[in-house]
């Protein structure tokens, strides 16, 4: 039978405040009424420091009650209401968004909040538990996912009536992390410096992988050659390569899905084409021969013919122990992608080009990439000179008075 949507029915309370001298928490609120399908009589009551306070939260429950919401729904604690309905509040995103999305949420947001009714979570109290995270050591991506949960539920809460505007929608807390290098602030610090450091990386890890497989840094060194993601090489098909001009055209990722890994579109959901170059040919050519003529094979496998995944690829070749003994302590898989970007900014790949490769939506994110040292600025300055010199023909010795007519 097909679904049918039972809306709530406004309810009018009955209310009175009680005033008991004796307790901590003198003015008890009470509301009462009866729940329209079942009939059955229900209350709710909460103690509060003054009348004034006790008749707010009667009004706020009344407030709710006439819109049809469920008195006893308006005030439930973060936690349950986040728990009963997470599946909504995170619906259109894929798992390996929405798994540290819920880590986030278990370990910081419900520790931090989860005991507070829904109209308690105030901006402020929002604002105290993002830099208690910050205090307590963790990441800016840590801190992003756990706040991102939190406006995911709120935004729902605000939905469905229960408060008026979300209160999780905090700024100024990134200004704690602006000397954190990540792909938002500087993506060149980020890179590996030259192809030398590039190629003791896979030698490295190759080694340090068990049975010293090969394919390993042949992963890295194509990553970091095409500037591509780690899922994007794991999705790379046989025919998705053109031998003859050296293009990869790159038209899926793969990525983790319900039920496993699945091959999707690249994250801009548009095909792009990548130059192969001089260094990393041979290396295509023969995994092209090892691949034989079947188009759909794909170029990179595991050992045992699977799929990669940045994670499968860490855990494999020890990746931190390895970065680590390296002197690269801040380098990610991620991170190969930076180092060609970088390269080819450095290497005078026009910037809409360089847009084109990369598959970014903005020119701006592109722009983080460029670096113009003295030598690229001087040389700027000359090549204004020379086209100037050119239009106005040879420079007049100095001192020579021009007529004016």
């Amino acid at each position: 039978m097909s679904h049918i949507e039972r809306l709530p029915v406004a309810v009018p309370l009955s209310a009175d405040i009680e005033h008991r001298p004796d307790r901590a928490q003198p003015y008890r609120a009470r509301v009462r009424w009866t729940e329209p399908r079942t009939k059955r009589r229900k209350s709710l009551s909460q103690s509060h420091g003054t009348e004034e306070q006790a008749q707010e939260w009667i009004d706020a429950l009344s407030a709710a009650a006439l819109r049809g919401i469920d008195p006893a729904t308006s005030v439930q604690p973060l936690a349950a209401y986040g728990e009963a309905n997470m599946a909504l509040a995170l619906r259109g995103l894929e798992p390996k968004t929405t798994d540290p999305y819920l880590a986030g949420w278990r370990r910081r947001v419900v520790p931090s909040l989860g005991h507070l009714p829904l109209p308690m979570v105030s901006n402020g109290a929002v604002d105290r538990s993002v830099y208690g995270w910050i205090a307590d050591g963790c990441s800016r991506s840590t801190v992003k996912n756990s706040l991102a949960v939190l406006v995911r539920v709120m935004e729902q809460a605000r939905r469905d009536g229960l408060i008026q505007s979300n209160p999780a929608r905090v700024k100024g807390w990134q200004s704690e992390y602006h000397k954190a290098e990540d792909e938002l602030d500087d993506p060149r610090s980020l890179a590996l410096p030259d192809w030398a450091a590039l190629t003791a990386l896979a030698d490295t890890l190759v080694a340090r992988s068990h049975g010293r497989f090969a394919g390993w840094g042949e992963v890295v060194v194509f990553a970091a050659c095409t500037a591509a993601r780690i899922g994007e090489v794991s999705g790379v098909r046989v025919r998705d390569i053109d031998p003859v001009n050296w293009i990869w055209t790159v038209r899926r990722q793969t990525t983790p899905s319900p039920g496993g890994l699945a091959d999707k579109r690249t994250k801009g959901k548009v095909a792009r084409r990548v130059p192969l170059i001089e260094e990393v040919r041979p290396l295509v050519a023969q995994r092209l021969l090892a691949m034989g003529p079947d188009p759909d094979a794909r170029l990179f496998t595991g050992p045992r013919g699977g799929r990669i995944t940045t994670a499968v690829l860490r855990d494999a070749t020890r990746w931190d122990e390895v970065v680590a003994r390296l002197g690269y302590e801040h380098l990610r898989r991620h991170d190969l992608r930076h180092t060609g970007l970088t390269w080819m900014a450095d290497a005078g790949v026009p910037l809409h080009v360089l847009r084109k490769i990369a598959g970014h939506g903005s020119l701006a994110t592109t722009q983080r990439y460029l670096h113009p040292d003295l030598r690229s600025i001087t040389e700027a300055g000359r090549s204004l000179s020379a086209h100037l010199s050119v239009a106005a023909g040879p420079p007049k010795p100095p001192g020579a008075v021009r007529r004016v007519l």
